[in-house]
């Protein structure tokens, strides 16, 4: 494992000392936050490369799930260093890092550091079976295209430059971030909560201590708390942030039509095509998933007729 850290660092150093030589070599008239997007594309050139590389030598396929929440900090303060440390960037770098921050921790206590896999890589690589089909899915969607969205949702910070043309916007974009986030904070310690006590339940027999918990560990999932309003309250906090993000840029910017909303639509396209998948291999699993699907909407809190879809929360 450690000669697999070493070839990490040193794929990430070189492409971090190229973007460094090559920016520096780019003409003056080139703007700076053009000199930052290109840095931000090497760099994460050299994450793909290496997340590919090391599921390929070690058969595990979470590493993107590691850069998923400290990469995009790395991004948001490069764009803050590249703007001159503009106030409006700083902020955008610090909402960055409060949910990156927020996200690791949450990805840690759940073994995601310590060779815990996304259970949904085995479940995938079985479906495709094929050892070349399974290598070019990790390579083009698993490394590459989840690299490349942390890209997409990460790319507003590129227009926190300058005075803002909104600043009201640009204050309720934050307000929004941040309750978003809190959507997310409270769901994964509900689900935290949840899961410590079906453990415990399963291990040794320990009584429940609410009714909540009592029904949904009976019935195998999830389903009291933020979970009875939506399937995928932690969807729809990350979504909600990355969508006030974006909020954020085009207040600063003065127009919504900007590259940079492709970052959240992307991202949207990406949770429902794997709450499809996910509550696929959940209903599968707890007979009475069905009839939670057909009363609890998937990710927004809006009743629609006919819709099922979403993820089992692990």
């Amino acid at each position: 494992m450690r000669s697999f850290v070493l070839l990490l660092v040193l794929a990430i150093g070189f492409f971090f000392i190229a973007a460094f030589l090559i920016t520096g070599l780019l003409p003056g008239e080139i703007i700076s936050e053009s000199r930052a997007l290109f840095l931000v594309i090497l760099i994460s050139a050299s994450l793909a490369l290496s997340a590919f590389l090391f599921g390929l030598i070690t058969d595990d396929y979470s590493w993107v799930n590691r850069l998923w929440s400290t990469a995009p900090i790395l991004y948001a303060w490069i764009y803050a260093l590249k703007s001159g440390l503009n106030g409006w960037s700083v902020a955008g770098a610090f909402l960055v890092t409060i949910w990156g921050a927020r996200l690791t921790y949450n990805f840690a206590r759940k073994g995601g550091y310590s060779g815990t896999e996304d259970y949904r890589w085995p479940i995938l690589k079985e479906k495709i079976a094929h050892p070349f089909f399974w290598q070019l899915f990790n390579l083009l969607f698993i490394s590459m295209f989840q690299i490349g969205l942390l890209i997409l949702f990460t790319a507003p910070a590129v227009r926190l430059s300058g005075s803002s043309q909104n600043p009201r916007l640009g204050i309720a974009a934050v307000v929004l971030f941040l309750a978003f986030l809190l959507i997310e904070t409270v769901a994964d310690q509900q689900q935290w909560n949840f899961h410590k006590a079906k453990h415990r339940a399963q291990a040794d027999g320990s009584v429940i201590t609410t009714v909540e918990h009592q029904a949904d560990i009976s019935r195998g999932f999830l389903s009291s708390g933020l979970f009875s309003l939506v399937r995928h309250p932690n969807y729809l906090g990350e979504l909600g942030v990355w969508w006030s993000f974006f909020l954020f840029g085009a207040a600063h910017g003065g127009y919504l039509l900007h590259w940079s909303l492709t970052g959240p639509v992307v991202l949207s396209m990406l949770f429902l095509v794997s709450t499809w998948f996910t509550e696929s291999i959940t209903a599968g699993k707890y007979p009475e998933y069905a009839d939670y699907q057909a009363r609890v909407p998937a990710i927004v809190p809006i009743k629609l007729n006919g819709a099922v879809t979403q993820e089992e929360e692990v």
